[in-house]
């Protein structure tokens, strides 16, 4: 079961199936970024969000991350583990996880000098980024260590997006805040442009990646392998918040095969 099609105008939300709690938007990463490409960059500010377990976690804790992810231009699946658990219900999500589409929108869409915004990452890994694509028009912006809790950070960093206006607005501050970020720049009704929230992607385009191997990518185990280079600062995430959001899908699995419920669109 997929999203039949795009949207009637480009800069509306793609339409979506809902799992987990969370609306997917059930695209691979080509169609994904061909739908990112072609929103209007003059369209009022929007998310593009990449769905894991800890997203369907933090949505039942969380309004505000909740609407954020409800009202997204459009969000993909970046969870082979949910995306199986998925398929039980005969539901296809697809897999376009931030780093699959954040490599061909760098490559192939984003022109040397068209204008970029940054919110988070280290400078030097921004400089890495610039320099490896040539990027002429980069504005970057790096909140502190919890902004989203500080009101004044909050404000500096949303005026610096409504300043520096851009098609792609790259939020790369994790889960929960990027996505609560985008929240409080849509609320204020004076941006433009997309803003991704992509996570660590970027540093996937340099040398500061620290990338799985491909065998365990495939396999869907990128997660183990974070936990064993971080497990005391992933130990929650993973064996805490993704086993809840996990066990939020396998629920709604059981109550499509057993009939007592079906995939909600929209």
């Amino acid at each position: 079961m997929r999203a039949e099609s795009p949207p009637s105008s480009p800069s509306q939300p793609w339409p979506g199936v809902r799992f987990a709690g969370l609306r997917f938007t059930p695209l691979g990463v080509e169609a994904a970024v061909a739908g990112l490409a072609a929103r209007d960059p003059a369209a009022p500010f929007a998310a593009f969000v990449t769905f894991n377990a800890e997203h369907a976690y933090l949505r039942r804790r969380d309004p505000e991350f909740a609407a954020c992810g409800d009202g997204a231009f459009m969000g993909t699946n970046d969870s082979r583990v949910l995306g199986r658990a998925a398929r039980l219900a005969g539901l296809d999500l697809d897999f376009a996880p931030g780093a699959y589409v954040v490599k061909p929108l760098v490559e192939q869409v984003i022109a040397p000098d068209e204008p970029i915004t940054i919110i988070g990452c280290l400078p030097e890994l921004v400089d890495e980024v610039r320099d490896k694509y040539g990027l002429t028009a980069v504005a970057h912006h790096n909140p502190p260590m919890g902004f989203i809790r500080d009101a004044a950070a909050v404000r500096e960093a949303v005026d610096f997006v409504v300043a520096h206006p851009a098609r792609f607005v790259f939020i790369c501050v994790g889960p929960p805040q990027s996505e609560k970020f985008c929240q409080r720049v849509i609320e204020g009704g004076r941006a433009t442009g997309l803003g991704l929230c992509v996570g660590s992607s970027l540093s996937l385009l340099t040398r500061f990646s620290n990338r799985a191997p491909d065998f365990m990518e495939s396999a869907g185990l990128v997660w183990l392998y974070r936990l064993a280079r971080e497990p005391r600062r992933l130990f929650r995430r993973y064996l805490v918040n993704d086993v809840i959001g996990l066990g939020l899908g396998l629920i709604d699995v059981a109550a499509i095969r057993l009939g007592l419920g079906r995939a909600a669109h929209g």
